[in-house]
């Protein structure tokens, strides 16, 4: 039988800030917040050093000039918004481009293990797209390393992080937040946290496709989800990279990444032919091009019967020294031992696309990172703004730290200008009914219509779609909608799990909703997002495309609005090295 928890056993928690997410975004936001003079208080899903930003392994960018001294933040800006195809709103990137070099010099000051140079300044790599080299890292655990050492300066600065906490709900009175209710994984006490400022740094949603880099129980578009329920706008859903390099085999490791270290590192992309196709693709960039057009190119292989036994292609390091990629590579050496007892110093790796990042989400103030809902703001994969339609490799670990660190800030001082906050009753008590209608037999099971989910967006939201496939996709989806509310959750002694991925999979249904009718609205093919049915770039169809939920239950909104323009001191950045299309094969 289903245990109850009535609302009245709920505890509270009261803060200045609270952050939910404890990956490099939120552990920014909350030191930033902390300094600033607020008590906060951080929750997260996972141990708080296994949020998803260990798996960030290539780097992060900033122009240091280390190995190419003619590099400018300029630059950085230009390549930044050239590459997402003028979809990334200018300001947000000067922001990036700009604040970069000290939020890596910061890190470094805090212990952060970058590789240096023998006179001890940070070495620096190439990146797809980057005109210069200009991404720091550390081996191939750059997210790694990054993440603890935030973990040690929120731990020295005394930072309260609770685990196994999962947020069902924002609790919003009058368009103000004042806080949010979840409960705990293991136990399902649940806990109302009361906050003046609330920050989602809740990642993205790419776990909603079958072959993705996130792992099982992450990145199914939470935040995103509460953000639009809470009233937030949403931009951009359909922009999802997908990375060139996953796994394909074992089944368990389809998906998982193979870094771009690799290539910026000189590794080299090979058919079943044994020929070098980036040569027809990008033969200036080669295996450095663009994500979009590697992924795009690797899927035409693949889709036109050049693939290799598993279906993906070849990525050959071998032709390098072996204790050159032990150092450069450790992650990927022993990734490859571990899963399929193959030797990347001396056979190539199969690879195929897999669901990468989010580019789209919660639409946010350049500045602060606030939401149009008074109180709440939010940082990292899950805002848009700043990739527009493909990001650059190195910059979004870039974001979590610049712009995790603004909006903690924003949110303390929006915490010390708040006179009085108010709360309601009624909300909290809607936000514990709501999970107790979740509690209940039922014919269904959560697991199997994730399943279904990441099955249906692959197929009809992939690396190329085109209207008939989307529509069917939408229609299906209607039919898992039904069918997730008569999933059976009982929690029991080994957790409330289950309750989890219910609330998982509501989440994704209607992330999903969102990605799959604002891929409909973008009649072009523009980044990562490419439609057979409209092969090539609109110019008038450089514009952001938002969804809003104007009630619970009810179907979103959607609206197209131009980019902001481009300030006229940044014109000159983009005068040269225009983005050529030639080579941009489409199916």
């Amino acid at each position: 039988m289903a245990r109850e928890v009535p609302e009245s056993s709920a505890r509270s928690r009261v803060c200045n800030v609270l952050v939910i997410g404890a990956g490099a975004a939120g552990l920014r936001a909350a030191i930033a917040a902390t300094q600033a003079g607020s008590q906060v208080l951080v929750v997260g899903k996972r141990d708080r050093l296994d949020a998803h930003t260990v798996l960030a392994a290539g780097g992060i960018n900033a122009v240091l000039g280390t190995r190419d001294p003619q590099d400018t933040w300029e630059q950085h800006f230009a390549d930044t918004l050239r590459e997402g195809y003028f979809l990334g709103h200018p300001r947000v990137v000067e922001i990036m481009a700009r604040e970069a070099p000290d939020a890596v010099r910061e890190l470094a000051a805090w212990g952060c293990r970058f590789a240096t140079l023998e006179d001890g300044r940070l070495d620096q790599r190439f990146f797809g797209a980057h005109k210069y080299r200009r991404t720091c890292y550390a081996g191939d655990y750059t997210g790694r390393a990054i993440l603890y050492t935030l973990a040690t300066k929120a731990q020295e600065l005394g930072i309260p992080v609770i685990e196994d906490q999962y947020v069902s709900r924002l609790l919003v009175a009058d368009g103000v937040c004042f806080g949010a209710y979840g409960f705990d994984l293991v136990s399902g006490e649940r806990t109302v946290f009361e906050a003046d400022a609330v920050i989602l740094a809740t990642g993205g949603h790419t776990r909603l496709w079958r072959r993705s880099s996130s792992r099982r129980d992450e990145n199914y578009g939470e935040g995103m989800f509460l953000a639009l329920e809470a009233g937030c706008r949403l931009m951009d859903m359909e922009l999802v990279q997908f990375h060139p390099t996953g796994m394909l085999t074992p089944e368990e490791m389809a998906g998982t990444l193979v870094t771009e270290a690799v290539r910026g590192e000189g590794g080299r992309l090979y058919n079943r032919d044994h020929e070098r196709f980036m040569h027809r693709y990008d033969p200036k960039r080669m295996e450095l091009s663009a994500r979009d057009r590697v992924a795009l190119a690797i899927y035409t292989e693949i889709m036109e019967g050049r693939g290799g036994p598993n279906g993906g292609v070849f990525l050959d390091i071998s032709h390098r020294p072996k204790d050159e990629i032990l150092e450069k590579l450790p992650r990927m050496y022993r990734q490859f031992i571990e899963y399929q007892m193959l030797d990347i110093s001396k056979e190539p790796m199969e690879v195929a696309p897999t669901a990468h990042y989010s580019m789209g989400g919660i639409a946010v103030d350049p500045q602060t990172h606030a939401t149009e809902v008074v109180g709440l703001y939010a940082a990292g994969e899950c805002t848009s703004g700043l990739h527009g339609a493909n990001r650059l490799g190195g910059n979004s670990l870039a974001e979590t730290v610049i712009f995790g660190r603004r909006a903690g800030a924003a949110a303390a001082a929006h915490s010390r200008e708040s006179e009085v906050q108010r709360r309601s009753k009624t909300e909290v008590q809607e936000a514990a009914d709501e999970l107790q209608r979740l509690i209940k037999p039922g014919t269904e099971l959560a697991r199997p219509l994730q399943r279904a989910l990441r099955n249906l967006m692959w197929e009809h939201c992939g690396v190329v779609r085109d209207e008939a496939g989307i529509r069917d996709g939408v229609r299906k989806l209607g039919e898992l909608g039904n069918a997730a509310q008569t999933v059976d959750i009982r929690p029991g002694e080994e957790g409330w799990f289950e309750l989890a991925h219910v609330l998982d999979l509501r989440a994704g249904l209607r992330t999903a909703e969102a990605t799959l009718l604002c891929a409909l609205e973008r009649r072009e093919s523009r980044g990562a997002h490419n439609r057979s049915d409209f092969p090539a770039l609109d110019p008038a169809m450089q514009r952001n495309i938002y969804v809003r939920l104007e009630r619970r239950e009810a179907p979103l909104t959607i609206w197209n609005e131009a980019v902001p323009g481009l300030p006229e001191n940044l014109k000159a950045a983009l005068t040269d090295d225009e983005l050529p299309v030639a080579g941009r094969l489409l199916e």
